[in-house]
C-alpha cells in the first residue's frame, strides 16, 4: 500500500470496507461509533492519495493533484491530532474520566494551528519518491512538530483506562517513531500503511467486544454519573 497509485486505490478501498464492517459491529453503543468512523475516513483519506499521484504523474490535471494535495495534507496533519483525542473524549464512558484527554485535545489543536499556519503561509509541495510520494509543507522546528504531533494523537490512548487502547497506543507509538526513523522524507505517505493495521485493530476489537462488555460498561457510566 501507498507506493503506487494503484495500491493506494485497492488499499483505500480494502480499508473502507474493514471501516463498513466495524461500523456493524458497534453493538448499540454511540461511543463505540465514534472509533468506528475512523477506519471510513483513512480509507478515503488513502484513496485521495491515488489522485496526487495520478496528478504527479500528469495523468490528472494539475489542479486535481494540488488539491488532492492539500485534503491530504489537511487530514493526516491538521485533522489527526484533534480527532483521536477528541474520538476517545467520545468514547470514554464515564463523563468524569473524560478531563484526562482534554490536554491532548488542546495540544493537539495547538499542532493543528501550526501546521496550517505554515501550509497557508508557504506552499506544501509532494514530489514522487522511491516507491512513495515526498510531502513537504514548510515547517519550522518539524521534528518539534511532529513530536508533539505523536503525543496528542498516541499519548492520548497511552493514558485510557481501557487496557486494549493503552496496549494499541504503545504500537501506535512504536508504529510511527519506526516510520518516521526508517524513511523520514516518506513518513506522511507512508502513514497510511499503518493507517490500514489501525483500522483492522478497531474492527476486530469491535467484533470481539461481547454485548455484556458494553452492557457492563454503560452500567458503569450509569453508576458514575447518579
Amino acid at each position: 500500500m501507498c507506493f503506487s497509485p494503484v495500491g493506494d486505490l485497492v488499499g483505500g478501498a480494502v480499508v473502507v470496507a474493514i471501516g463498513v464492517d466495524a461500523c456493524r459491529h458497534v453493538k448499540g453503543r454511540s461511543e463505540n461509533l465514534a472509533i468506528a468512523v475512523l477506519p471510513l475516513l483513512l480509507g478515503l483519506h488513502q484513496i485521495d492519495e491515488t489522485f496526487v499521484w495520478w496528478g504527479l504523474q500528469g495523468h490528472v490535471p494539475a489542479n486535481v493533484g494540488n488539491a488532492a494535495t492539500w485534503v491530504y495534507l489537511v487530514f493526516a496533519l491538521v485533522a489527526l491530532p484533534v480527532i483521536v483525542p477528541l474520538m476517545l473524549v467520545v468514547f470514554e464512558p464515564q463523563r468524569g474520566r473524560r478531563w484526562r484527554y482534554l490536554p491532548f485535545l488542546v495540544l493537539g489543536l495547538m499542532v493543528a494551528g501550526v501546521i496550517i499556519h505554515a501550509m497557508l503561509a508557504g506552499a506544501p509541495s509532494a514530489r514522487l519518491g522511491r516507491f512513495h510520494i515526498s510531502y513537504s509543507v514548510g515547517l519550522q522546528h518539524g521534528i518539534i512538530v511532529i513530536g508533539l504531533y505523536i503525543v496528542a494523537t498516541c499519548g492520548s490512548l497511552l493514558v485510557s483506562r481501557n487496557r486494549s487502547l493503552r496496549w494499541f497506543g504503545l504500537a501506535n507509538v512504536v508504529g510511527v517513531v519506526a516510520l518516521a526513523v526508517l524513511c523520514a522524507n516518506g513518513f506522511t505517505s507512508l502513514w497510511c500503511f499503518y493507517a490500514a493495521l489501525v483500522s483492522g485493530a478497531i474492527a476486530v476489537h469491535l467484533r470481539l467486544e461481547s454485548p455484556s462488555d458494553a452492557e457492563r460498561a454503560t452500567s458503569r457510566a450509569a453508576r458514575a454519573t447518579s
